[in-house]
């Protein structure tokens, strides 16, 4: 993992500008890769603990799967396993997210992203319009790529400087057999796109009101990834208020108070 200070200058210029920036080789691939092997586990676990992590089917696959693992599209509620505990008390993501967010900070929802060969993209949205907080912003999101993240296998694509953007209209993703909850913005230009490749390890750090999406997994192999979104500590969560019913999704825990890390990487 990057000790030290690893926010530059030149990474909050581009967040200012673009909404995002990439940290080369931030984490060892080892790192993703136990957090690979911990969620694969947890597919396979018989029976599911209730209270504990989400797992959500891929509604659209290259072939029929085999193992549990083949056939999920994302595991959350993650954040306070060893793996993942571990990860959100390094330095170097205590640096990343005071950087932004201040000095005490709760990470509210995590989420392991397989992409199996053949799962389909997520269309373009803001992943604040999954988030009615109070105040709506800011809201950090970190994209660790578990695996390489290529044109072929459904990387990423972001279009700079739309994090200056409101919340856009959002509407049901319009594609038959969708996976649940994917909706799409269809009212911007989207035309100055870019594709965001990655080595396992990468991490991309990146604003909650910044439009991207992922295209389909044309590749033999998964496209992993590991995500988490963080926000100031004393955000009101009003999903419940709404929506009706809190997400099912959102766990909300202290990870730093007074710059410091308070996660002892344990369950």
């Amino acid at each position: 993992m990057t000790a030290g200070t690893v926010v530059t200058d030149a990474h909050r210029t581009s967040f200012a500008r673009d909404g995002s920036y990439r940290l080369d080789a931030f984490a060892s691939p080892e790192v993703g890769q136990a957090m690979l092997d911990d969620v694969v586990g947890l597919t396979r676990a018989q029976p599911r603990d209730l209270d504990g992590p989400l797992v959500l089917p891929e509604a659209n696959l290259a072939g029929s799967g085999g193992r549990p693992e083949e056939v999920t599209s994302k595991v959350f509620k993650l954040h306070r396993r060893t793996h993942f505990a571990r990860f959100l008390a390094s330095r170097a993501v205590v640096d990343v997210v005071v950087n932004r967010l201040g000095p005490d900070i709760d990470c509210f929802l995590s989420q392991f992203i397989f992409k199996n060969p053949g799962a389909w993209g997520q269309p373009w949205h803001q992943d604040s319009y999954y988030f009615p907080f109070r105040p709506a912003r800011p809201v950090l999101g970190l994209w660790l790529a578990v695996t390489a993240a290529t044109l072929e296998n459904g990387c990423l694509h972001v279009l700079p400087g739309s994090h200056h953007e409101p919340v856009h209209e959002h509407i049901d993703d319009r594609r038959p057999g969708a996976n649940l909850g994917y909706v799409e913005i269809v009212d911007h230009d989207m035309s100055g796109a870019v594709p965001v490749l990655m080595n396992p390890g990468d991490l991309l750090v990146f604003d909650s009101h910044l439009m991207h999406r992922s295209t389909d997994n044309d590749s033999d192999g998964i496209r992993a990834a590991m995500v988490f979104h963080f926000a100031a500590a004393g955000t009101e969560d009003r999903t419940a208020e709404v929506l009706g019913a809190p997400s099912p999704v959102h766990d909300w825990v202290p990870v730093v108070r007074a710059g410091q890390s308070v996660l002892d990487g344990a369950d």
